[in-house]
């Protein structure tokens, strides 16, 4: 995370530039410089969750009772000195890091495969050297804080950015988190999680002005240094050698340093003497390597400018410097103006002649593409300086213009019936010179036809394939002209866009909030004209809306795929100097209703639900690691098992209401399961739900408050998990036990090597936890550690997860608090329920010889198995599954899967691990299990 080499340069090379400080103390001093003013401490809560997770036991699938009461003390001991703390987490991937986050990813793969080779080998939990942190951690913690009263926010980019801006802005006490990006942020103090003593309230301050001392450069460098070094943007080996060119020109190479250590010092050493030299008159790109990558480079040094803040490697040239090429140009004297005036010779007269000068910026015009300066005339009417040319066939000058918008030269001849003078162009067929007109708006002079019926001259285009002219109009907003074709409706003139893959005409419309001319479909009931977007994966014209909330600038060369995305910096002091960005538009959205837009933006940035804003903003959703063997080929990856769910939220977020006449679009998925390579997102389909009376619209679930509303919002819930006709069964469950009931019976129905004894140390765990305090779950102690346990424990709580998808995208119909773990599952527990129903044990040993848990055993046990039957899945014991299955999950053997509707279709029967990671385009309820592995 961060720069490339700067954390163990600031330990190694610089340490006095870490500070030991006290919190408690910082707070009393922060409050007499600002009276009135509350000490806030901005966390970055993804680099704190190592920190926070203090339980001894990680391997299980969590322990969340001891984790919730960690987070309690951690918020308790910083509110008791009078110290705010705000959380944020990454409510997203941003598209220039996505590569560094598939890196991580395969790396934490490699990880969970030693983890597994481990416990096999010594059936006991690794070190804490091999520590991974238990599935969903991240997304508990958020809900785990707003439960202890902290304000929580969810990010709409990198979490770091806002977290710095929310720094800045808000003159924070400081920033707590693990990376180094922190220090090139210019932004409050930034203090380390890490080395946080949470009894005293100390920990490290690393300083960025002490870092710039020893660096000898200035803070407005640091976003130059880490992009020259590496981070998350700028991949680190795009500038090794140019670090290499560095250091080997480096005379103060220190031979107890590191390599790491002296190519920093190296690196800074060049940003000081060699690139601070030219500062102001160089462009970065004049000055660095940076080649094809300038953009990318420009986009990352931007990334660290908080809201308005100012880059002094933004080049602005000044206005008083000239450049004619390589000539060597001489200054004369203006009589009229006093000033200096460029001169140049004639070769034909051999005499001087004066150079045309910008009367704005007092620069010689100059031909952008010989870098030459044009001579000048004075008629003797203007008494004005009029740059003039010489075409190779007359041989004589002819008198110019120079185009406002283009700033070139064109020749000019005189209108005849008018008596002005007419700029002229060459027609490319005939060779001829030709009348130009320039329209008001483009200020682009095009060749001119003249309409018979009207007698006006008409601007035309060269159609590239026909080599005929066609008429052209002009796009008021983009001031562009484009070719037209007649509506035969309406009679008039429509604009047209060439589709490049089919050279077919399209008509467009020009949206007045992008600016931009937009290809158009017909709505075959409204007879109007609607805004479309190709899809770049499915080649489908795909309707278009505006989020009205965001406002994002586009990189005009970038992926067309990613095309929408944002750039990290939207600071309009540096629009001139990143070339490569366009004027500001609205991102382009999944959902059109902006009512729904800006609850589901809400609920995202106040960390209330999970992945929906993602769903219908960007289309793209992603899952970390789990804990899961790949070795196992009997037990299904998370990813696969709860495709369908999604893919039914998909529908719900992303549909029509569900009368099936409009197409959803793919969503793409960057979910990690084993053999899974992650170059390209998998592209899942929706699936339409089953819910009678059809699927409700959004607005009813989300913004109707009357009394019926809340039945269709948990419709729509048991509709996710097609579980509808178990609702009444479902429904009479007590809380906190539904949703685990829910959870489970779609689990059972979706793998059928789970059995009868893995319902039962799911359910005895879930009734023993509630009568179990924190330290009687700390002194638990296992007998060993079984492998499949360990992945079925990560794959119920990646299930909770789910359920909070679900949840929040139907309206929030069950209470969140129903589905934390801390209130359902722990680790060890379950782990040891586990074991001990492996060995055998009777349901009374299991619920611990508690009556009143029996009892709720054998009802909870029943809603399951009733509901698993309804759906044609009897759950057996595991001695007689390993009698009569053949040993694998039931997908790998041959059969048939229901769909949706409940009938059944041919199917090869292919496994999931074999099915095929990447862009493949996934057919609905393509993960349904195999009906012929279930007990009948």
């Amino acid at each position: 995370m961060g720069v490339r080499g700067l954390q163990g340069f600031v330990g190694s090379t610089c340490p006095h530039i870490c500070t030991v400080v006290n919190f408690k103390e910082l707070a009393e001093h922060h409050r007499n410089q600002h009276p009135g003013c509350t000490p806030t401490i901005v966390v970055d809560a993804m680099c704190c969750l190592r920190y926070w997770y203090t339980p001894e036991s990680w391997i299980c699938g969590g322990q969340w009772r001891e984790y919730f009461s960690s987070l309690r003390d951690f918020v308790k001991t910083f509110t008791t000195v009078g110290i705010k703390l705000i959380f944020f987490f990454d409510g997203m991937v941003e598209q220039e890091k996505r590569d560094e986050w598939v890196k991580r990813r395969l790396k934490n793969n490699r990880e969970i495969s030693r983890i597994f080779h481990y416990i096999k080998s010594h059936k006991e939990q690794p070190g804490r050297n091999m520590f991974f942190i238990p599935s969903g951690l991240a997304i508990f913690t958020r809900f785990a804080l707003k439960a202890l009263g902290q304000e929580t926010l969810c990010s709409l980019q990198e979490a770091d950015y806002e977290v710095a801006s929310y720094g800045f802005q808000n003159n924070c006490l400081g920033i707590l988190g693990e990376d180094t990006d922190y220090l090139i942020y210019d932004t409050c103090p930034y203090f380390s999680i890490g080395d946080l003593c949470l009894e005293s309230l100390s920990t490290v301050m690393l300083c960025r002005k002490k870092l710039c001392e020893s660096l000898n450069i200035n803070v407005a460098d640091l976003p130059l240094l880490a992009c020259l070094l590496g981070n998350d943007i700028i991949p680190e080996g795009m500038f090794e050698s140019f670090r290499y060119k560095c250091l080997s020109s480096y005379t103060s190479v220190k031979e107890n340093f590191d390599k790491k250590g002296n190519i920093i010092l190296a690196v800074a050493d060049h940003i000081s003497k060699v690139l601070h030299s030219h500062q102001g008159e160089k462009k970065l790109e004049d000055m660095l390597p940076l080649g094809p990558n300038k953009a990318l480079f420009y986009k990352g040094v931007a990334s660290y400018l908080l809201p308005g803040q100012k880059s002094p490697w933004f080049f602005q040239k000044p206005k008083s410097l000239i450049s004619l090429g390589k000539q060597v140009v001489s200054m004369s004297s203006d009589p009229e103006c006093k000033q200096g005036v460029p001169m140049c010779i004639d070769y034909g007269s051999q005499q001087g002649l004066p150079m045309c000068t910008d009367p704005e910026s007092n620069q010689g015009f100059t031909d952008p593409e010989s870098n030459q300066g044009f001579p000048m005339c004075t008629p003797p009417k203007s008494n004005q300086g009029i740059p003039m040319c010489t075409p190779p066939e007359s041989k004589q000058a002819v008198p110019m213009c120079t185009d406002p918008e283009s700033k070139q030269e064109v020749p000019m001849c005189t209108d005849p019936e008018s008596k002005q003078e007419v700029p002229m162009c060459t027609e490319p067929e005939s060779k001829q010179e030709v009348p130009m007109c320039t329209p008001p708006e483009s200020r682009q002079g095009v060749p001119m036809c003249t309409d018979p019926e009207s007698r006006q001259g008409v601007p035309v285009c060269t159609d590239p394939e026909s080599r005929q002219g066609v008429p052209m109009c002009t796009d008021p907003e983009s001031r562009q002209g484009v070719s037209m074709c007649t509506d035969p409706e309406s009679k008039q003139g429509v604009p047209m866009y060439t589709d490049p893959e089919f050279k077919q005409g399209i008509p467009m419309y020009t949206d007045p909030e992008f600016k931009q001319g937009v290809p158009m479909c017909t709505d075959s009931k409204s007879k109007q004209g609607i805004p479309i977007y190709i899809d770049p994966e499915s080649k489908q014209g795909v309707p278009m809306c505006t989020d009205p909330e965001i406002k994002q600038k586009l990189p005009p060369g970038a992926d067309p795929e990613f095309k929408l995305e944002a750039l990290m910096c939207t600071n309009p002091a540096i629009k001139e100097d990143l070339v490569n960005m366009e004027p500001e538009v609205k991102q382009v959205t999944l959902v059109s209703d902006p009512d729904i837009l800006k609850v589901a933006r809400a609920d995202h940035v106040q960390a209330e639900s999970y992945l929906v804003y993602n769903i219908m903003s960007s289309g793209e959703i992603e899952c970390s690691n789990t804990l899961e063997d790949a070795l196992d080929q009997a037990l299904p990856s998370q990813a696969f098992v709860y495709r369908p769910v999604r893919q039914r939220v998909y529908s719900l977020l992303l549909g029509d209401g569900g009368d099936g006449a409009g197409t959803c679009p793919t969503v793409k998925e960057w979910f990690v399961y084993s053999g899974n390579p992650l170059r390209h997102p998998d592209l899942v389909r929706p699936l339409q739900m089953n819910i009678p009376g059809g699927t409700p619209n959004l607005k009813l679930l989300w913004l109707n408050q009357e009394p019926g509303t809340q039945a269709r919002r948990v419709e729509a819930l048991l509709g996710c998990f097609d579980l509808s006709s178990s609702r009444e069964e479902l429904q009479a469950v007590e809380n906190p036990f539904r949703a685990l009931c829910c959870l489970l019976t779609y689990l059972f129905v979706q793998v059928d090597t789970l059995c009868l004894e893995d319902l039962h140390a799911f359910i005895a765990q879930a009734l023993c936890l509630q009568g179990k305090s924190t330290v009687q779950l700390v002194d638990l102690q296992l007998d060993y550690i079984d492998s499949r346990a360990v992945q079925l424990g990560s794959l119920l709580v990646r299930g909770l997860t789910t359920l909070v998808l679900v949840n929040s995208a139907c309206g929030f119909p069950w209470r969140t608090s129903d589905f934390m773990p801390w209130n359902v599952f722990d680790g060890k527990l379950f782990h040891q329920k586990y074991l001990q129903s492996e060995k055998g044990y009777a349901v009374e040993a299991l619920v611990e010889h508690n009556r009143s848990r029996l009892t709720r055993f054998h009802a909870l046990k029943s809603v399951v198995c009733k509901a698993c039957a309804k759906e044609n899945r009897r759950i057996v014991s595991r001695q007689h599954w390993r009698s009569h299955q053949p040993g694998r999950w039931g997908r790998q053997g041959s059969g048939s899967h229901r769909t949706s509707s409940g009938c059944s279709r041919a199917d090869p029967g292919q496994h999931w691990r074999d099915s095929g990671p990447g862009s493949r385009q996934y057919e609905p309820d393509h993960w349904r299990r195999y009906s012929s592995s279930s007990g009948c």
